[in-house]
């Protein structure tokens, strides 16, 4: 089978080129990406726990899922894609931020992203994919957020990044998104 790619971009999110995922991580190289977070009409996020296997962050917590983007998809077209993938399920998706970030791990991967956030909504409980996922829960915005503060190892640290900084966003927009 062969290794999925990721897109190269610049700090523009303009593709320079592909590589293998794993490649990619290995050098440190600015690639597409993006984070669906999914909220229910408690105004909760669905929070997944990474599978005990993957090659990175086992068994921490993260936002619903994430991934690649592949060529020629959109932001949107990767987000159902995945979330279908992960969770089971697809919801409506929108795309409400991006950011860059880059982030090393224990391993000797490093995940430098140009991250594109989405947010849909969705009220069932997920069919899980156990290659992907361990577990599930909701949790309100400011109970993830007194949870990171306590308990920083428990979560990704691109979550930890993207729920810093989006907090607020997430937070206030939950209802009119």
């Amino acid at each position: 089978m062969k290794e999925e790619e990721v897109i190269l971009v610049n700090r523009n999110d303009e593709q320079i080129g592909t590589m293998p995922k794993m490649e990619a991580h290995e050098k440190a190289l600015l690639h597409r990406a993006f984070s669906v977070f999914i909220m229910n009409e408690k105004g909760e996020t669905m929070l997944q726990q990474r599978a005990a296997h993957k090659y990175h962050s086992p068994l921490l917590w993260t936002n619903t899922c994430c991934s690649h983007q592949r060529v020629g998809e959109s932001n949107i077209a990767a987000g159902k894609r995945r979330l279908q993938e992960e969770m089971g399920f697809v919801a409506e998706l929108q795309e409400v931020t991006s950011f860059i970030y880059k982030a090393p791990f224990d391993n000797g991967l490093t995940e430098h992203e140009l991250d594109h956030v989405m947010i849909g909504h969705y009220n069932g409980s997920p069919t899980i994919n156990p290659e992907e996922v361990e577990s599930w829960k909701w949790m309100k915005p400011e109970d993830v957020k007194n949870d990171i503060a306590r308990h920083p190892e428990n979560y990704t640290v691109w979550f930890k990044i993207i729920f810093q900084e989006f907090y607020i966003h997430i937070n206030q927009n939950i209802k009119k998104i």
